[in-house]
C-alpha cells in the first residue's frame, strides 16, 4: 500500500521483441502523462513520442490528463500494424478465427 500522499503505479511499453515495465511511487494527483514522462522509458526507447502516442490503463485508452489511482498500470500504446476488422475478414474467408490461447 502506498503512503497516504502517494500512489504506486506501473508504466509499461511493449514491442514484439521486448517488454519493459517500471514501478513508480508518485504524488497523489499525478496524471498518466506525467507518470509516463517520469518512468524513463522515453530515454530507453527513443521511438516513444508521448506527444502523439496514446496512453491506456489496463487495456482501456485514457486521456493524458487522467489522474492515476493506486495500483494503476499505465500503458504506452503503439499504433496498430494491422486493422483488426480487416484481419478478421481475411481469417473468416479462410474459415479461421482470431481465437485466444493459440500455442
Amino acid at each position: 500500500m502506498a503512503a497516504e500522499g502517494s500512489v504506486r503505479v506501473e508504466v509499461c511499453y511493449a514491442k514484439p521483441e521486448v517488454q519493459a515495465m517500471v514501478a513508480l511511487t508518485l504524488a497523489r494527483g499525478t496524471t498518466a502523462l506525467e507518470a509516463a514522462q517520469q518512468s524513463g522509458l522515453t530515454s530507453r526507447y527513443p521511438e516513444i513520442d508521448l506527444a502523439t502516442q496514446p496512453l491506456g490503463i489496463r487495456g482501456k485508452r485514457v486521456q493524458p490528463g487522467h489522474v492515476l489511482e493506486d495500483g494503476d498500470r499505465v500503458e504506452i500504446l503503439r499504433p496498430l500494424t494491422a486493422d483488426p476488422k480487416e484481419t478478421r475478414r481475411r481469417l473468416a474467408a479462410k474459415g479461421k478465427t482470431m481465437g485466444r490461447g493459440r500455442a
